[in-house]
């Protein structure tokens, strides 16, 4: 596989790129392997890299019922930062910022990781309170969030509207200069690249259709659209599809499956210099190396696995950004979708095993889910290699739910749940 530097780039672009070989190969499955990905994502991919890289596990398929990486990690708007509440969450999610500074570099590929920094706007009394107390709470912990006035957050983004005459006036704001974006595909493809060459097979078109279990109530292995195929340990890692996969092994999981919608503009040149996010009017925003604005809003008020989502949504989200930003009122927008986020009671992740032995699941992300790619992938690949969890995964549990030890983080996924 060619191991990607300056001198290989400039001499492919002699020949305008036209010889680039495969970057992961296209295997038929094995009748068995030690271990079983479900799910060819960001988060199905690094378990599968870290497997095989820090744990010498290679013996390992990914499985993806159409093409790799083209659910929510193609379909998400790229965020990257770790100023959650609480200790459990800053663990998590600050163990992954810490992965993604050097990420291309591990990788040979790069992810277009963009340390811009995220802005999160507050728009009232009660914004502010919460927003101070993230950024205490951060700062107690050791993550890097600080507060900024109204004319500190213009001077950071000189297209944010500060005017006091509008529906919710920006009262300052928590900014993470750490954070900012990363390109999607290119995590997707970094990781399959990089797990492929370790010798991890990645099967696309290869949909799970049953998880066999054994006398003892063990997996044995998984039913798919290509047959039978063996495994001494299956996770799981479907998003917004987990719950229908876990019932497969007859594990009831505590989720809820939203529409997740975005869109984007027109590309354009360079006008916006960092992330802001408001929870209150549900929206954020960031441009991409492309120039395209890309939008989000919040999930659906109803449970559905379709992939379109209410118009009212999208509606009130471009209101938003129109009074945040007037500069963009005549931008028109190119194209919006919607992703199936699971949510679980406490808008905090399950990275665990299960009751079922040999079973493990990762989900339950939400709308946080793609910045956590490298550190979800390599605290569950720890998580199935020995049978117990990371450091930092420890306390996101299924058994949570039984005990009421909750990891409430709805304020902090900055959208609206």
């Amino acid at each position: 596989m060619t191991r990607f530097s300056f001198w290989d780039l400039a001499l492919k672009a002699l020949n305008a790129h036209q010889d680039w070989g495969r970057q992961w190969r296209q295997p038929d499955p094995k009748p068995a392997y030690d271990v079983v990905i479900i799910g060819a994502g960001g988060h199905g991919l690094a378990t599968a890299y870290y497997l095989a890289s820090q744990h010498g596990i290679t013996n390992v398929a990914v499985l993806e019922k159409g093409w790799l990486g083209g659910g929510n990690t193609g379909r998400n708007t790229t965020i990257v930062r770790s100023n959650y509440l609480w200790e459990e969450s800053e663990g998590l999610y600050d163990h992954a910022m810490d992965l993604w500074q050097g990420l291309s570099q591990e990788l040979n590929y790069n992810v277009m990781y963009s340390k811009r920094g995220v802005l999160m706007l507050a728009h009232t009394i009660h914004d502010v309170q919460v927003f101070k107390r993230h950024v205490h709470a951060n700062r107690l912990a050791g993550v890097q969030n600080e507060w900024l006035t109204p004319e500190e957050a213009k001077e950071f983004c000189p297209p944010l509207n500060i005017s006091g005459n509008v529906r919710y006036p920006v009262l300052g704001g928590a900014l993470q200069r750490r954070g900012g974006v990363a390109r999607h595909d290119a995590v997707a493809w970094g990781y399959a690249r990089g797990a492929d060459r370790l010798g991890v097979d990645i099967i696309q078109n290869c949909a799970v259709t049953g998880i066999r279990r054994g006398a003892d109530g063990a997996v044995t292995g998984v039913e798919t659209s290509r047959g039978f195929i063996g495994a001494k340990k299956v996770g799981v890692v479907a998003a917004g599809h987990s719950t229908v996969v876990m019932d497969m092994a007859g594990v009831r999981m505590p989720l809820e499956s939203y529409p997740l919608q975005a869109l984007v503009s027109e590309p354009v040149k360079p006008v916006f210099p960092c992330v802001v996010m408001s929870n209150t009017m549900h929206a954020y925003i960031s441009q991409s190396d492309k120039g395209e604005l890309v939008i989000g809003a919040g999930t659906d008020q109803y449970v559905s696995y379709s992939q379109t989502g209410g118009l009212q949504i999208t509606t009130h989200t471009v209101d938003a950004i129109c009074e945040l930003f007037p500069q963009f009122r005549r931008m028109r927008m190119l194209r919006n979708w919607g992703g199936i986020v699971d949510v679980t009671p406490d808008r905090s992740p399950i990275l665990a095993k299960t009751p079922v032995p040999g079973l493990y699941v990762n989900c339950g992300w939400g709308t946080g889910g793609f910045k956590a790619t490298p550190g979800s992938g390599h605290a569950f690949a720890h998580t199935i290699a020995h049978d117990e969890p990371h450091r930092v995964n420890a306390p996101f549990t299924l058994d949570r739910f039984r005990t009421g030890r909750l990891i409430d983080e709805a304020a902090a996924a900055a959208v609206a749940h």
